[in-house]
């Protein structure tokens, strides 16, 4: 099971360590297997949440997930993505950002660090209204209880989590992005950038999660209505036609795990640059470290393992507005990755003690029940 599912995963990591070395020697390798390790800590939350989406998905749709999933991450993310920034943030061509990432690595690195309040002002509001959303909403089991019934109650305001949202943005913008910054001689303001940025990253959650969330409501009232249908056919020896949304709905849901992914791999991104300037190291580290999480969202879904430790995806998600708030607050200030993949490891792995307490405790009532 383990080598079926992190099959492509171990071929991945031996062909981009092998490529690292023939491409830099030694120490590219050590940089490679470093970034790799930083994209998989960083990145196990993503693992987690995306597993609650895909147990949703049929097998043909988790095979796309792992296949041009995988390509739209490693390629897209971890490739494509501090290029265009580039290219945008400095207003020059994607030749010319392509050029300049391979031979003057220091501009290219200072033009990503430019760009970055606009990142993580796009990133933190995509993340923070994912956690908004989730603690907002009454759940059968909860984790922190204590926490949790209030803020389930006040869930039933409508657009609660959206107003939360646009205030947080609002006094990050005028809380960290108060001093403007120069740019290729133009005055920039920073307030206005993060302003914008982060209602573009509200907006892109709004729609994406929208139609995710419409598309999966139908398939599960087409799921119900195919149901009867077999019901019927079952009773009267008919046919019975298969359900045409399905598609749409995983379709939808496969979107809205890839723009959940390129919010994830902002941190990621942004942190390599901390061990290397060089965009082909960033794309072997970041790319081997994507496929992990991958695997590992693959490998949660079949082993039942968010049924299992039912807490798992709380703490998740707690991480996940944690990252958000780190995020926001990187716009003027910098903090450590280690910090930032610190916090969520230390967040999931007390959800999965809090789960397997939880398990226990039930075990011995349903022990003592039947004594």
């Amino acid at each position: 099971m383990v080598l079926k599912t992190f099959g492509w995963s171990f071929a991945v990591t031996a062909l981009g360590l092998v490529a690292a070395w023939f491409y830099g020697g030694a120490t590219a390798f050590g940089i490679v297997a470093i970034l790799s390790v930083l994209e998989i800590s960083l990145s196990f939350d993503n693992a987690v949440v995306n597993a609650g989406i895909l147990k949703k998905m049929n097998a043909f749709w988790q095979k796309i997930f792992l296949t041009v999933g995988v390509l739209i991450a490693v390629f897209g993310m971890r490739l494509v993505f501090p290029v265009v920034i580039v290219a945008i943030s400095a207003k020059i061509g994607p030749i010319e950002a392509v050029d300049l990432a391979m031979n003057d690595k220091e501009m290219y690195q200072q033009l990503v660090t430019d760009a970055h309040p606009a990142i993580a002002a796009f990133g933190g509001m995509f993340l923070l209204m994912i956690f908004l959303d989730f603690i907002f909403e009454d759940r059968d089991i909860k984790w922190l209880a204590w926490l949790e019934r209030p803020l389930a109650k006040l869930g039933k305001i409508d657009m609660l989590s959206v107003c939360i949202a646009m205030i947080v943005l609002l006094i990050s913008a005028m809380t960290f992005a108060t001093q403007a910054h120069q740019h290729g001689g133009m005055h920039v303001d920073k307030a206005q950038t993060v302003l914008v940025s982060g209602l573009a990253g509200l907006i892109t959650y709004l729609v994406v999660g929208g139609l995710s969330g419409y598309f999966e409501n139908k398939l599960e009232e087409e799921e119900e209505a195919e149901h009867e249908a077999e019901e019927e056919a079952k009773r009267s020896g008919k046919p019975v036609s298969a359900v045409v949304l399905a598609g749409k709905a995983a379709f939808f849901m496969f979107l809205y795990l890839e723009v959940l992914d390129a919010s994830f791999s902002f941190d990621g991104v942004i942190g390599a640059f901390a061990i290397t300037n060089d965009i082909v190291l960033m794309a072997l580290g970041l790319g081997i470290g994507a496929m992990y999480v991958r695997s590992l969202t693959v490998y949660l879904v079949r082993q039942g393992t968010l049924d299992d430790y039912v807490y798992l995806e709380h703490g998740a998600h707690y991480a996940i507005g944690a990252l958000a708030v780190i995020l926001l607050v990187t716009i003027q200030y910098e903090i450590n990755e280690v910090v930032t993949g610190l916090v969520g490891v230390i967040l999931i792995a007390w959800s999965f003690w809090s789960s397997v307490r939880r398990n226990k405790r039930l075990a011995l009532e349903e022990a003592g029940s039947e004594a």
